[in-house]
């Protein structure tokens, strides 16, 4: 193996063992089998790529290529052009999954489950640390700086921990790092060959006491290990001893005020994930108080937001355009003017410690009277906080509607709209076969979704054998939904989630909705709501009467009374009426309920036509401009690394044509190295040569030819390692060509032949130029490439190293230019001052 490999392996293990600190972040560790495999990918083709003896910048590039091209295989495969290429939609998707993975980082505690978004973001970043490792370590030989990233991947992983990285990572990340400096200290030692390693121990070489005896390690690795060892020990032992370093690198999770000590409050953007730290509270700390009208308070539930989308992985709301929050909040959609419904008032007063974006309110609210920045989230019927707007210290009124719908209104619902129908009954490939099963098995016999929809929540609170349980691992995903139906034991994240995928399963549009069961009264009159009354409970559509609770959930909240065998009457008068259960998913206009037709709203079309969000979230197609623009822009993307190659075949073209009777450009013209060439690579201009081609047409045509020639074998030559030598004589420099390159016959023959028509071309005083030129430039390089090796070949085909000039030519460019530039300035100047100088003498 040689050194470059060793260097580049031990910088793979390095940042796999530093990536080991992320491990505590996630519940499963799958991922990091992923990472490992996809950072091998990466780590593979810089080793390929070095090993071609590519440029640098080709390298990096390369590595950088093929690290998209996986990412974009792993996680947007479907939607990729071809499953590799990254088009469009496979970049929104990255996109997309990169700003959940930032909203998952801020919303769930640790540990935070595996969803896609977190799995992008660390994968990528298990990927970015590793390029960087490499590029230090490998690419450039400085494995010291290598560090940096290293530690930068343990730092932000001790940093979401709250410092809970543990010794164990920190051990293994500074390893790692140790490791990748032995293995560069070796590589540097290697290059050396016998002076530290083959002379005898009884010489007076500069290896005498260097080296040591029956195989044992050489000094200077012995001194780097006990360095290395010395320093693991104190950067372990230092924060242990004194206090003040407590809270280190190497520090648990204290004693401060992070999210792990301070907890208890909702989550901004899903509180699904804290609600079990909410119920788990040794105290109730008191989170809202509010005073309301309604006949039986207790009956209706404060509501933050609606989870709308399901991934696989967990149960998530949809992103959504906002609006300014309207005088009168639209028409719930799908409620029917059949459906009694009563208008009541709340007062609500959230706690200066309750700070989360979402505002709580009563379902469905009409009118809503808060201070502050808030924007309307139509789909669900939301108030969200903008610019660091949140509900701490709070204080707003809220009109809101009781519906009250009737068994039979319910079983009599007709279908939904298939648009409602194809968004809200989505689910995931990976949902287990056991969940739709369970569902036909539990709601058979059954006559309409109604009726299934209340087996499946009898079910859940009664029937099923379920046993409430908050210390059941939180998780709304497939595998929690499955481990929950099998071991039959959780709480209303449990409940919730799974009543919704069934009842999705069953084809009946469901969504979760997460916030706080009533509270308790007060002496006062007033109703405390607590953080142990925080609460998820899922919500089913019925056209006519729009989104309804259900309460699945045994000994929590309370069962709406349509879902009671007892089904109350529309006395609006009646207590056991109010339920915040109705609907939801508004238009983007607001409705007058009196001037509306009864069939028009019936069928969805007073202030809930064509659902909003539904157009935000389906994707109508991508404009064929736009389609072609990015693939126009992948092609040269991916064209790049190419861009040496086709310019060397451009050129080659346009200096062999020359000998078609055209003459080439200046860029195809010019001296080479043992020519005495003028450093722009031009035909020198001293020489009889030269002078006699100027007074005849026949003579500088020759001239030019020859000189095309030389420089094409010149820079065949370099392209496979033969670097130009500009102090030789043509005539050394063939016969350099020719040993380096190991050629011989032919091309040996072409070669030596060339060189002779450049001196005839610049030394004699006739020259005599015979024709063939272009065929010598072929057979050397036929010569050259059977030469070569397999990789050389390669290399010379895909990376020529004499495209270097192209770099040459444009630094000259931007010189030259800048020079000119210069020197209009100062002309410039110059009249200024003249026309001044007139002026004053005027």
């Amino acid at each position: 193996m040689s050194g470059r490999t060793r260097l580049a392996l031990c910088a793979f293990v390095a940042t796999m063992l530093a990536a080991g600190a992320l491990l505590p972040l996630v519940e499963t560790s799958k991922w990091v089998l992923q990472a490992g495999f996809l950072l091998g990918v990466q780590t593979c083709v810089g080793a390929l790529a070095r090993r071609m003896r590519l440029a640098r910048i080709l390298t990096v590039s390369l590595q950088v290529l093929v690290t998209l091209l996986t990412l974009t295989m792993a996680f947007a495969r479907e939607h990729a052009l071809f499953g590799v290429l990254p088009g469009p939609q496979a970049v929104q998707r990255l996109a997309d999954l990169l700003a959940a993975g930032a909203d998952d980082v801020n919303r769930y505690a640790i540990p935070a489950p595996a969803t896609d978004g977190i799995r992008l973001m660390l994968i990528g970043g298990v990927l970015l640390i590793g390029l960087a490792v490499d590029l230090l370590a490998v690419t450039f030989r400085t494995a010291a700086p290598a560090g940096l990233p290293l530690l930068a991947l343990y730092s932000v992983a001790a940093g979401l921990s709250e410092g809970g990285a543990g010794w164990i990572w920190f051990t293994l990340a500074a390893c790692g790092y140790l490791l990748l400096l032995l293995a560069e200290g070796r590589e540097r030692l290697s290059q050396w060959g016998r002076v530290f390693g083959g002379v005898s121990r009884t010489s007076n070489s500069l290896a005498a006491g260097l080296d040591g005896s029956s195989g044992r390690p050489l000094a200077p690795v012995r001194t780097g290990r006990r360095i290395g060892a010395v320093a693991l020990g104190v950067a372990l032992a230092v924060p242990a001893a004194l206090p003040a370093l407590d809270g280190g690198l190497l520090g648990g999770t204290g004693g401060g005020n992070g999210r792990g000590g301070g907890g208890g409050t909702i989550s901004a953007v899903n509180p699904l994930v804290s609600l079990q730290n909410n119920l788990n509270q040794a105290e109730n700390r008191e989170v809202m108080t509010y005073r309301t009208n309604s006949a039986s308070p207790q009956d209706f539930y404060l509501r933050i937001l609606a989870l709308d989308q399901f991934s696989g992985g967990e149960w998530r709301p949809s992103t959504r355009r906002l609006s300014d929050v309207p005088d009168r909040l639209p028409q719930p959609t799908g409620l029917g003017t059949d459906v009694s419904v009563t208008e009541i008032r709340t007062n609500i007063s959230a706690s200066r410690s309750y700070q989360q974006t979402y505002l709580p309110l009563p379902y469905p609210a009409s009118e809503v009277n808060v201070q502050g920045r808030w924007r309307y989230e139509p789909e669900g019927r939301t108030l969200v906080g903008d610019d660091g707007q949140t509900t701490g210290g709070a204080r707003y009124e809220v009109s809101s509607l009781v519906v009250e719908p009737t068994a039979s209104q319910l079983g009599e619902a007709r279908a939904a709209r298939s648009e409602l129908v194809r968004e809200y009954t989505r689910l995931p490939a990976s949902l287990p076969d056991v969940v739709e099963d369970t569902a036909e098995q539990v709601t058979e016999g059954a006559a309409n979704d109604y009726e299934r929809a209340v087996k499946l929540q009898d079910w859940f609170a009664s029937e099923g054998g379920f046993r409430y349980d908050t210390t059941v691992t939180s998780g709304t995903g497939t595998a929690a939904i499955e481990r929950f139906l099998k071991d039959k034991e959780g709480f209303c994240v449990h409940f919730s989630s799974t009543m919704a995928a069934m009842a999705r399963a069953l084809g009946i549009p469901a969504r979760v909705a997460v916030g706080f069961t009533p509270g308790t009264a007060q002496a006062d009159g007033s109703v405390s709501v607590g953080l142990r009354d925080a609460h998820a409970w899922p919500e089913l559509y019925f056209e006519g009467v729009g989104w309804t609770r259900f309460e699945p959930t045994p000994s929590r909240g309370s069962a709406p009374s349509y879902t009671r065998p007892d089904a109350p009457s529309q006395d609006p008068s009646d207590p056991a009426l109010p339920t915040d259960d109705a609907s939801v998913a508004p238009t983007a206009a607001p409705s007058a309920t009196e001037s509306c037709p009864v069939q028009e709203r019936r069928q969805g079309q007073c202030g809930a036509a064509a659902v909003p969000g539904a157009v935000d979230s389906s994707d109508p197609g991508t404009p064929a401009g736009v389609v072609a623009l990015w693939v126009l822009g992948s092609l040269v993307v991916l064209a790049l690394p190419l861009l040496p190659m086709l310019w060397r075949l451009r050129v080659r073209r346009r200096r062999l044509g020359a000998f078609g009777g055209t003459s080439p450009t200046d860029d195809a013209i010019g001296g080479a190295a043992g020519t005495g060439g003028g450093p722009d690579g031009a035909a020198p201009s001293t020489g009889r040569g030269a002078r006699r081609g100027s007074s005849g047409r026949t003579a500088a045509d020759a001239t030019v030819r020859v000189m095309t020639a030389w420089r094409e074998l010149t820079d065949t030559a370099w392209d496979h390692g033969i670097v130009p030598d500009e102090s030789q004589t043509p005539r050394k420099a063939a016969a350099r060509v020719v040993r380096l390159g190991g050629l011989d016959g032919a091309a040996a023959s072409a070669a030596h032949r060339l060189a002779g028509a450049v001196e005839q071309v610049l030394y004699a005083p006739t020259p005599r130029v015979a024709g063939g030129s272009a065929q010598d430039v072929r057979e050397v390089r036929e010569g050259l490439w059977a030469a070569a090796g397999r990789w050389g070949r390669v290399r010379a085909t895909l990376a020529p190293r004499s495209a270097v000039r192209v770099i040459w030519a444009m630094s000259e460019a931007r010189a030259e230019l800048g020079r000119r530039w210069s020197e209009r300035l100062g002309r410039d100047r110059w009249a200024a001052r003249l026309r001044r100088v007139s002026r004053q003498e005027g």
